[in-house]
């Protein structure tokens, strides 16, 4: 009887993992003992770290692209399609097209995707990087500011302890937007406030998610003449007068209001009535070690849906992918599964537009800042160019 793996998601996770599978269970799948299918709504492959890069005009659109199927093995079925409903008792998936699709395993790599309008006023006054077009309008504005103010804010889930999308990723876009109005020759003209909320998963009246970033933070800001703010938690936005509202009382004004907006699971991961908060987000619920979701028999999830205190970020997937493709295999061949995830992310951080920092962290361990320098802006660029696309394929 073969054997059915589905992946639903076509991103950074969804492809690293589908390619890892297809190497292990090459015998099997030539063999038609086991079937690996991925579907996704979209023929193309977005590497969505670049987006922040599109927002300082630093990437065009095709050199972030590629053609989704040319980063498959030729083992795996490739499936264009959208799912919209996850029948988890029938273990099926029922697709836009009309077409179902029955599974033995299926692994949700179905990320997540902004949610501005959870924020009164929000949608219409805030920008943001974290999709290419929203992206292309923050480039327009911060290419043509002469003067004024952009205010800068950082709002997280309202499930406990899940943190926001890319967590350095306000931190690298403020350093990033100094030295660019630098260049621009405008900064002097130009202020920028960089807040954060009160409550940031496990820490209160911080500047970043975890201690020693935060502590570090000050004196960064400092030298690049960044005012800061802990303790703003956005809760609207009146976008005629453009003035920011936080939750603690305060009001910030603003010419450009960049900022992370609340963020949630796709529809239809929310309609499967897993999630275990009733805050309409719908992550799912994840095992630390293992990354089944909990209560489903051969059902895994990567990246930017499950409910860890871990960054929703490549780094992630790039972890979480190995020990997802063990234990599949490993319930083929053994019945049981054998790997365990650490929490581990890394990653290289953008710390302007030519400097870098590598970092990495795990459950037990946070991130350790270090001096950004040239060579880490180089290595990340490295990445950003090439290095990705062979990360996406399974080969580093």
């Amino acid at each position: 009887m073969r054997n059915r793996i589905v992946i639903v998601g076509g991103g950074t996770g969804g492809t690293i993992l589908a390619n890892l599978l297809a190497a292990k269970l090459h015998r099997e799948i030539v063999n038609n003992k086991v079937e690996l299918l991925m579907i996704s709504d979209s023929p193309f492959h977005y590497y969505k770290p670049a987006f922040m890069y599109v927002a300082f005009n630093a990437f065009f659109k095709q050199e972030l692209t590629r053609s989704q199927q040319s980063l498959l093995r030729p083992e795996i079925k490739f499936i264009v399609d959208k799912a919209e409903r996850f029948d988890l008792s029938q273990r099926v998936i029922h697709c836009h097209s009309g077409k179902q699709y029955p599974y033995d395993f299926l692994v949700f790599a179905t990320g997540c995707v902004p949610w501005p309008d959870r924020i009164d006023g929000l949608a219409q006054a805030g920008d943001h990087f974290y999709q290419y077009q929203a992206a292309r309008q923050l480039a327009q504005k911060l290419a043509t500011i002469e003067k004024g103010r952009i205010f800068i804010t950082v709002s997280f889930p309202e499930t406990p302890n899940v943190p926001h999308q890319c967590g350095i990723a306000p931190i690298e876009t403020t350093l990033m937007l100094d030295d660019y109005l630098r260049r621009r020759g405008v900064r002097k003209a130009v202020e920028i406030v960089y807040t954060y909320p009160s409550v940031s998963q496990l820490l209160r009246n911080c500047l970043f998610l975890q201690r020693p970033t935060a502590e570090a933070l000050p004196g960064i800001f400092a030298a690049r003449d960044i005012r800061h703010q802990r303790g703003f938690t956005l809760s609207r936005v009146d976008a005629q007068q453009k003035i920011a509202y936080s939750a603690e009382g305060e009001e910030q004004p603003f010419d450009i209001l960049m900022a992370t907006p609340p963020i949630r699971a796709v529809e239809a991961v929310c309609n499967t009535g897993l999630s275990e908060g009733n805050t309409g987000e719908g992550w799912l619920p994840t095992d630390h070690q293992t990354l089944q979701v909990y209560g489903q028999q051969g059902v895994y999830v990567i990246g930017d849906t499950v409910d860890l205190p871990v960054s929703k970020a490549g780094g992630s997937c790039h972890n979480q992918a190995p020990v997802i493709a063990d234990n599949i295999v490993a319930e083929l061949r053994l019945g049981q599964t054998v790997s365990h995830y650490d929490g581990k992310v890394q990653a290289i951080a953008q710390m302007g537009l030519q400097a870098g920092m590598p970092l990495v962290y795990d459950y037990r361990h946070d991130v350790l800042p270090t001096p950004s320098t040239k060579v880490g802006g180089m290595l990340r660029n490295g990445f950003n160019r090439g290095l990705y696309w062979a990360t996406v394929r399974g080969l580093i």
